[in-house]
């Protein structure tokens, strides 16, 4: 029988995407809200999505906003190459590689990428899963974009993914669900799983900002009429279950599971009353 601790544990991490990918299947993939989101976008006169062909917004929204995923993916490859440096020369046995690593600032850097190690690999493959997961289900269900689809003046018949789903072979030429431009700013909800194994207070808040910026990269491409608004939800609840997956097998349930740390002046209320007791007595 499941103890409370990890009930709630895998009910939060398991459980809530579950009900939220049920959800969205009978919510948007069982009925057309999908297009009727996509509909208040589109110009039915000119058969366009106007925000489509605005430079400025498909720069600011599309390209730079690539950066903060990617940027952070490089930073973690980085660190766990990096992290190889202090077993592998071992400075504190050298003494005169050891001044110098001092005098050029980098023995601090190298020794917390040689500390995180577990941390930096964790993010890796989590970005690594996250983007094959997505890859792989936009090749096996061969989904169109909206301003693919005959509903928006293109020509290819809309489908849903599940009409198109291959397991072993890929569908066809569709690349468009999940939504992968939200799976990048869902895919820093790795960083989320790396605070709860040192449980840090503002985890929450960590997790709470990767999930916006998904969901702004994914609507933005709503906007657009590149994806419709169900692939910005299924790319969140895959990516989601990727990293908690990686996360089980870099760290472990039982560190996953503690609850954050309290701030210390909470940690130190219930103390702080005995200690003004003890001063008046003396």
């Amino acid at each position: 029988m499941l103890t409370s601790a990890r009930a709630r544990f895998y009910g939060f991490n398991l459980g809530i995407p579950l009900v939220c990918a049920a959800v969205v299947f009978l919510l948007f993939d069982m009925t057309r809200i999908d297009i009727a989101i996509s509909n208040l976008f589109y110009d039915p006169l000119h058969q366009v999505f106007p925000l489509e062909h605005v430079r400025l917004f498909e720069q600011i929204t599309h390209k730079w906003a690539r950066v903060i995923p990617n940027w952070t993916g490089e930073a973690a490859i980085v660190g766990a190459l990096l992290s190889f440096f202090w077993p592998v020369f071992k400075p504190q046995k050298r003494p005169g590689l050891l001044r110098l690593l001092d005098r050029t600032r980098l023995s601090k850097p190298l020794r917390f990428a040689h500390e995180h190690r577990r941390d930096f690999l964790y993010v890796v493959f989590a970005f690594s899963l996250s983007t094959g997961v997505i890859h792989y289900l936009k090749g096996h269900t061969s989904v169109y974009c909206p301003v693919e689809t005959t509903q928006y003046a293109g020509k290819i018949e809309h489908k849903e993914w599940f009409q198109n789903f291959d397991l072993l072979n890929v569908a066809g030429d569709g690349r468009c669900w999940p939504g992968g431009h939200a799976s990048g700013g869902f895919t820093m909800l790795a960083l989320y799983f790396v605070a709860r194994r040192y449980r840090w207070r503002h985890s929450k808040a960590l997790m709470h900002g990767a999930l916006a910026l998904g969901f702004v990269y994914g609507t933005t491409r709503v906007l657009q009429g590149w994806h419709y608004m169900s692939h910005t939800f299924w790319a969140g609840i895959f990516v989601w279950l990727s990293c908690w997956l990686m996360a089980l097998l870099f760290y472990g349930r039982a560190a996953l599971e503690q609850p954050v740390s309290k701030p210390a002046q909470e940690t130190l209320a219930p103390v702080l009353p005995a200690l003004g007791n003890a001063r008046s007595s003396t």
